[in-house]
């Protein structure tokens, strides 16, 4: 089959309904989320500088059989100059068989428009990756990079926090947590340099709950946190470790620790049995820590990168 791309810089409603039911699909075959939630609220929101979706179409198929999606996210550790892009891919779970060009065709696109926009470091982000993603990433010159541990625990936890905790106040509390979570991940490639847009864009979300957001001060001032998200998308809901800082003032003190237990403690009394959280595979010191508090790796997630030359 010929496979026709379809570049979109901005998404409106129509595409946005066909993309829901292409990603939905997908998510449902796959038993986790198809598009990393970064990605997601960039395309409900239609695309912001920096977006390209990429639509993947096949002759007699009313709807897509593919989704690329670039976008353009430099940060504080990016070499003056170059740009660093982040790509996901997902194809229509009946366009997965042998013989299907669905995502090598949306994977050159990407590349080539990258390489048109001025080229940079490329992350192809993969769920789970299997052998095929493998040799699908090296047909194009990408190498394993990053790996994201998902790590899991059952509920209740054995220990409990000592340390005290308020629920985030929408509409006041907003600064003070960007002035703190900033400078904890300055040189993180995704929650660093949060914006007020990127906080709002969350708390418009469904799944949010300030009740869960849990805020730690100490002498007026903003110590650390820890954000906690109920996933119910399966019969049995899920509680997450969204986001976990300490302020750089505060650090050295066992703090984190206290603070994820707050976190368990929390996620326990609205009756949730399990806890997971996201952690880089080179965090040595948190992954160490999550371990002591009885965390287990349950899958890797990785990144694919490689520079990619102007045009």
């Amino acid at each position: 089959m010929v496979v026709q791309i379809e570049l979109k810089h901005r998404v409106g409603p129509e595409d946005l309904v066909a993309l829901s039911e292409l990603i939905d699909a997908a998510t449902e075959a796959d038993s986790h989320p198809a598009l990393g939630e970064h990605a997601w609220l960039d395309l409900v929101q239609g695309g912001r500088e920096g977006f390209a979706g990429l639509v993947a179409w096949e002759p007699g198929h009313p709807h897509p059989v593919g989704y690329a999606q670039l976008s353009r996210g430099d940060h504080a550790g990016s070499p003056e100059g170059r740009h660093n892009w982040a790509l996901e891919l997902v194809v229509e779970p009946h366009h997965r068989t042998p013989g299907s060009t669905v995502a090598e065709e949306l994977l050159r696109s990407a590349l080539d428009l990258v390489a048109k926009s001025g080229g940079g470091h490329l992350h192809l982000w993969v769920n789970q990756p299997s052998p095929v993603q493998d040799r699908l990433a090296a047909s194009v010159g990408l190498s394993p990079g990053r790996a994201l541990y998902q790590m899991r625990r059952h509920l209740p936890a054995e220990q409990h926090a000592s340390v005290t905790t308020r629920p985030f106040r929408v509409g006041q509390d907003e600064e003070a947590w960007l002035e703190v979570n900033n400078r904890a991940f300055a040189r993180h490639p995704e929650q660093g340099g949060w914006t007020i847009e990127t906080l709002k864009a969350r708390e418009s979300q469904p799944w949010f709950d300030p009740d869960g957001f849990l805020l730690h001060e100490e002498g007026g001032r903003l110590a650390g946190f820890c954000w906690t998200k109920v996933h119910r998308s399966n019969n049995e809901p899920v509680g997450e470790i969204y986001v976990i800082a300490v302020s750089p003032d505060f650090s050295g003190r066992g703090l984190g620790r206290q603070l994820a237990l707050a976190g368990l403690d929390y996620l326990s009394a609205k009756n949730i049995n399990e806890a997971m959280l996201y952690v880089d595979s080179t965090n040595a010191r948190a992954i160490k820590m999550y371990v002591g508090l009885g965390f287990v790796v349950n899958h890797i997630d990785r990144a694919y990168t490689g520079d990619i030359a102007p045009a």
